[in-house]
């Protein structure tokens, strides 16, 4: 199970590598279902490992002039504020029991995954349904960008997942960037938020051996997908690729419930 795993940490490189966003949605069910992470903890580390991956992901588009860093700090400022309280303060305070309902014990672990469950399901939708998304003249909106970036810190700091499905539309059409520039901002404001966040997590036990070598493989994935990048039309990769993060959702979401 543990080789199984380590090809999912290299194909979720692989497919940030080539989308930019997306595989990160793999992270979490990696680290809980094959390495046998409990859900809170596997949260954490998976903002390690995809701010690892999508730094060394924007680096090629920052030497290109592809990231905007006006709209990137403008976005992900809130947003990593809200990832570390999140992380930081929020998660600590939950009890492991959030409530009872007659037999049926609701622990935080169980929520997490519920919710993270759920969030791959909007991800999916969204990669099978893209929307045809057109910016509007640039820094028209930069109230609503902020706000964005306080939701997308929430949701990142719950699950452990970049958000990138909702970065992206945000930037063009709140920060009128074109979608080359928006994938780049995208992956350099997912890194900041992830690895701010995750330093929430300097506080407990950290596997810091497991973590490296994981992320390392993760690093290697991304390399090779920003090589097939220009090979592999992303029309059709991320539809097929939507379909998979629906099945799995839908899949963690059934194994979760009938856990209860």
């Amino acid at each position: 199970m543990e080789l199984i795993g380590y090809f999912g940490a290299f194909l979720m490189g692989v497919v940030l590598g080539i989308m930019g966003g997306g595989g990160a949605i793999l992270t979490v069910p990696i680290l809980t279902y094959l390495f046998n992470i409990e859900a809170v903890r596997a949260t954490g580390y998976s903002l390690f490992v995809v701010g690892i991956t999508s730094f060394i992901g924007a680096l090629n588009p920052i030497r290109s002039g592809k990231v905007n860093l006006k709209m990137a700090a403008l976005f992900a400022v809130p947003s990593m504020l809200m990832v570390f309280s999140v992380r930081k303060f929020f998660l600590p305070l939950l009890p492991d029991t959030l409530f009872e309902i007659g037999a049926l014990h609701i622990t935080k672990n169980l929520a997490v995954m519920a919710l993270f469950a759920v969030v791959m399901l909007f991800s999916a939708i969204a990669m099978i349904r893209p929307r045809k998304i057109e910016p509007v003249s640039s820094n028209q909106h930069p109230f609503r960008l902020i706000v964005q970036g306080l939701f997308v810190g929430l949701i990142a700091g719950s699950v452990g997942a970049g958000g990138g499905f909702l970065i992206v539309p945000a930037l063009v059409l709140l920060a009128g960037l074109d979608m080359k520039e928006a994938v780049g901002t995208s992956l350099l404001i997912i890194a900041i938020q992830s690895l701010i966040g995750f330093s929430g997590e300097l506080s407990h036990d950290v596997d810091w051996s497991f973590l490296l070598v994981f992320s390392s493989i993760a690093v290697a994935g991304i390399l090779v997908g920003g090589k097939l990048a220009s090979r592999i039309p992303n029309e059709k990769l991320k539809p097929a690729f939507g379909w998979f993060v629906l099945t799995m959702g839908i899949y963690i979401l059934a194994k979760e419930l009938i856990m209860l």
